[in-house]
């Protein structure tokens, strides 16, 4: 084999197709655009266009609403926190902060917060504090003798308490 013999695999390179090119070519005139109109023109895009009916968007009513910057929390379940006590991974006589779970391995990073969630059991007397908590996992840890501190307080929590 020589330089000189080298080629593409057969179908790997395709041939572009060149419009305009004479009526031989089975493309010339209009170039495969049909005749006259907008469409036909370059340069032209008519997003949501249905011909001059009431275009979908705008015949279905607006729902809902979506924040556009929401808080992302890591999670990590109270099962996962007791789990690591076991191991000896985390000391259940400290306070366990979000450092102290990103040091254990629990989560892999901060992002806004640490949620903690209900998910599993805790059996050990511990003391969070975490941006926030779920109502079923600051239940499950009082039960156990333990504490939560949450960081994160929501403006509209915050508005009603005031």
């Amino acid at each position: 084999m020589r330089l000189n013999e080298l080629s593409y695999a057969p179908g790997a390179k395709k041939q572009r197709k060149r419009v305009g090119r004479g009526i031989g070519s089975g493309l010339g005139k209009t170039a495969g655009r049909g005749h006259k109109g907008q469409k036909s023109r370059s340069g032209v895009a008519i997003k949501g266009f249905e011909g001059g009916q009431m275009p979908i968007y705008r015949r279905l009513p607006k729902r809902g609403f979506r924040l556009h910057a929401p808080k992302r929390f890591s999670e990590v379940s109270i099962g996962r926190i007791q789990e690591l006590i076991d191991a000896g991974r985390l000391d259940a006589g400290q306070l366990i902060d979000e450092a102290a779970l990103v040091a254990a391995g629990a989560v892999r990073r901060v992002k806004q917060g640490i949620r903690v969630l209900g998910n599993g059991e805790i059996k050990a007397k511990v003391n969070l504090k975490v941006a926030h908590a779920s109502a079923s996992a600051r239940e499950a840890i009082e039960k156990a003798g333990g504490s939560v501190e949450m960081t994160y307080v929501r403006k509209k929590a915050a508005k009603e308490e005031a």
